[in-house]
């Protein structure tokens, strides 16, 4: 039977115990409401995409407490999505981070050349706190796929019931609008290719990378480590 708490000290260390024992959680962040759980977990994962009826061959992203878990993955920031991060992270940004051989998460999208990884610091305190007692989460908006976003735990619960042991309710998010995903392109123009309309405008990120370019002349476009992915969901 599913559980709503608000957010407080008993609340984290369920939410904690749920993801460690393999279940799935709502959590508000600094958009929609998400439906989460352990990236580590592939038994979970499942779970997660059974939730949603969504396909497992989508992308998920990784909720992070601060952008410098990112490297404690495995995960790397490319240019100029290094850049970006630094100026809209936390926040609804969510660049492709590419993953090393070595990490242990089991969200990566395995593509010809590259392994990626989405990934998401959040900006709300909420979030951080919950995020804090679980540590990083896979995640997905908390609706069934097709439907539209939860803006609190009401809507949510109605589309996802039972299969979530615990829904953690801090009121209404900002959304309907999710994140803007991003990922570097070779090919791209400014060296990104914008995956997800979101949040944060694209007339935004063009000015932060051309600002940083000014800075670094024209051949900061061409910098080692950029990559042609161009994962579509996430």
């Amino acid at each position: 039977m599913s559980e709503i708490r608000s957010i407080d000290d008993d609340s984290l260390a369920l939410a904690a115990d749920c993801i460690h024992e393999g279940r799935l959680i709502v959590m508000p962040t600094d958009t929609v409401y998400g439906i989460a759980c352990d990236p580590f977990n592939d038994i979970a994962i499942d779970a997660l995409f059974e939730a949603k009826r969504r396909s497992r061959s989508k992308s998920l992203q990784v909720l992070l407490a601060s952008s410098e878990e990112i490297a404690r993955l495995d995960l790397s920031l490319p240019y100029p999505l290094d850049v970006l991060s630094a100026s809209l992270l936390p926040g609804a940004f969510s660049p492709i981070c590419i993953a090393s051989a070595d990490t242990q998460l089991q969200t990566i999208k395995v593509e010809p050349t590259v392994r990626t990884q989405a990934i998401r610091v959040p900006d709300a305190d909420g979030t951080r706190r919950i995020l804090a007692a679980t540590g990083p989460l896979a995640a997905s908006s908390a609706n069934v796929s097709g439907m539209q976003s939860a803006q609190n735990v009401q809507e949510a619960m109605e589309q996802l019931g039972d299969s979530v042991a615990l829904y953690l309710d801090a009121g209404p998010t900002p959304g309907p609008v999710a994140s803007t995903v991003v990922a570097a392109s070779s090919t791209g123009k400014d060296g990104i290719a914008i995956l997800r309309q979101g949040v944060i405008p694209e007339s935004q990120l063009r000015d932060i990378i051309h600002a940083n370019a000014s800075l670094l002349g024209s051949h900061a476009f061409h910098r080692p480590g950029a990559s042609g992915s161009a994962e579509t969901s996430a």
